[in-house]
């Protein structure tokens, strides 16, 4: 799924961790990525987090998608920082599941939190493109 995602690769994100309900994936703050405020733009922290939650709740094999989703900003990014956002299974239940993300920078005293992210997960069933997905 990582390898066909066009808007995450474009946005230099990578995939460096990928196991059953984890996923770790990293991204650089860039100049096109700070707002007028001289910060990360917080579609970007999103995105990341997103781009994690989708690699961990795909882990099982079917296809999933977000059924909803939250962040709450701790602090914010900064042009040149390398985050790392960690995404983790929390429950799943019939079609349903829950996954919380954390996003990160290392700083000399250790890891600062960034942004906390909840994603709901909904296993679909594909049909043909031209019907789109079934829920």
């Amino acid at each position: 799924m990582f390898a066909g995602d066009l808007a995450s690769s474009a946005l230099g994100i990578e995939l460096v961790e990928a196991a059953e309900g984890h996923a770790v994936a990293t991204m650089r703050v860039t100049e096109t990525m700070v707002n007028g405020h001289d910060i990360a733009h917080g579609g970007y922290i999103f995105l990341l987090a997103d781009t994690t939650f989708a690699c961990a709740c795909n882990s099982h094999g079917p296809v999933t998608v977000a059924s909803g989703a939250e962040i709450s900003f701790v602090a914010a990014g900064r042009l040149g920082d390398h985050l790392i956002a960690t995404a983790t299974e929390r429950t799943r239940y019939g079609r349903n599941g829950i996954y919380d993300v954390t996003v990160h920078r290392e700083t000399p005293d250790g890891p600062e939190v960034v942004a906390e992210f909840r994603g709901r997960s909904r296993t679909i069933q594909l049909v043909s493109s031209k019907e789109g997905p079934t829920r």
